[in-house]
């Protein structure tokens, strides 16, 4: 299809403070073949009266009440008519020609992602690179970013309600192990406020991750024992020199020894 009709999913609670911006990254986009689906899980601040400003816009508006994130993205996912999906939270945002980006370059993929640009207190952080080669071992492709034609979704499943933190790593490591095809566009494709639940209760999510990687790949317990101790530590000692004030330490490692972060801010 030379303009197939793309899907955008934005799922929200209680998200007053951002959930304009998300709205207006999808409203703004260059590429004009786009549905909209908006999945709010019953907010008690202003998020519907804000969604309502855009009902004009937006194809379909959820307000119900929930099972948590995962049930969320679903139920977008159901509802979704569009050939690609993408899924963007309520506090992150599109580039203006994130959608024409991928519809040009996803080709015969089953998934397409890019780069992902890190803020913290408003403030440009970092770009987190994506690359699916190291999803074995890590969730090394930015969710924000990625796109996902609707026939993985019906022939592979959707999100796994089991899990809290990890859901979007489960979801792309089965569908690579299901023998779906990803394309990376070195592009930065989406923006991220680097405050979220994955960072919160980062201990839990890679508590996550390993345990996801032990079902799937269950020959290499070992290696993900290791690993998770590893990234542990790591995430530990990250977290103690940012305490500290020495958030120099924490951008000259990762962007020296880590393989999917890059462009610190000065």
């Amino acid at each position: 299809m030379q303009n197939p009709l793309v899907t955008i999913i934005t799922v929200v609670y209680n998200g007053e403070d951002y959930i304009e911006q998300a709205i207006t990254s999808v409203l703004q986009q260059s590429y004009p073949n786009i549905e909209y689906i908006v999945v709010d899980g019953l907010s008690a601040d202003n998020t519907m009266p804000i969604v309502n400003r855009y009902k004009d816009r937006i194809q379909k508006i959820i307000s119900e009440k929930d099972q948590g994130i995962s049930d969320a993205f679903n139920k977008g996912i159901r509802h979704a008519t569009g050939e690609i999906i993408g899924i963007l939270n309520a506090d992150d945002w599109y580039e203006k020609d994130t959608v024409e980006k991928v519809v040009n370059e996803i080709g015969k993929a089953d998934i397409a992602y890019g780069d992902l640009r890190l803020w913290k207190n408003n403030a440009f952080d970092s770009i987190f690179c994506g690359n699916h080669n190291l999803l074995k071992r890590e969730m090394s492709v930015n969710h924000p970013t990625v796109f996902i034609r609707k026939h993985c979704y019906e022939k592979f499943g959707v999100f796994n309600l089991s899990y809290k933190y990890a859901m979007d790593y489960e979801l792309l490591l089965r569908f690579m192990l299901k023998g779906c095809t990803y394309k990376y566009i070195p592009s930065v494709l989406a923006n991220m406020r680097w405050a979220g639940a994955s960072d919160k209760y980062w201990y839990d999510a890679v508590k996550e991750l390993r345990k996801i990687k032990d079902i799937y790949l269950s020959d290499e317990k070992l290696r993900h024992q290791l690993f998770f101790v590893k990234q542990t530590i790591a995430i530990a000692a990250a977290k103690l020199f940012q305490k500290l004030g020495l958030n120099s330490v924490v951008k000259f490692y990762r962007s020296r020894f880590s393989p999917i972060r890059k462009k610190y801010s000065d």
